[in-house]
């Protein structure tokens, strides 16, 4: 493997738990919302919606982390090492954002 693709793997790599920190840190968020500023919907309702909100939840997140992986890429692109770094306060607030979530809006 030639030194050219190893950084591209590597940027890939970053790109990618890049991505999967915002999707963790967009779910605390949309979770927030949703349960902050709409108000839950009737049983029967929900027994015979045409969607079911939490899967809109994860394709939203998902959506939201692809994008960031793609951000990331590009703005790690030959230094991966900087934007590597910068993962382990992103992974902390991603966490933090969770966990706050879950404790005070279940």
């Amino acid at each position: 493997m030639s030194d050219r693709e190893r950084r591209i793997a590597a940027t890939c790599a970053v790109a990618a738990a890049w991505g999967l920190v915002v999707a963790v840190a967009a779910y605390a968020v949309v979770r927030t919302v949703q349960s902050l500023g709409l108000s839950e919907p009737e049983p029967p309702a929900l027994v015979w919606s045409p969607h079911a909100g939490y899967f809109w939840r994860i394709w939203t997140v998902v959506y939201l982390g692809g994008a960031a992986a793609f951000v990331a890429f590009v703005v790690a692109q030959g230094r991966p090492h900087v934007a590597a770094r910068a993962l382990a306060p992103a992974i902390a607030v991603a966490a933090a954002l969770l966990a706050l979530q879950s404790v005070w809006l279940p």
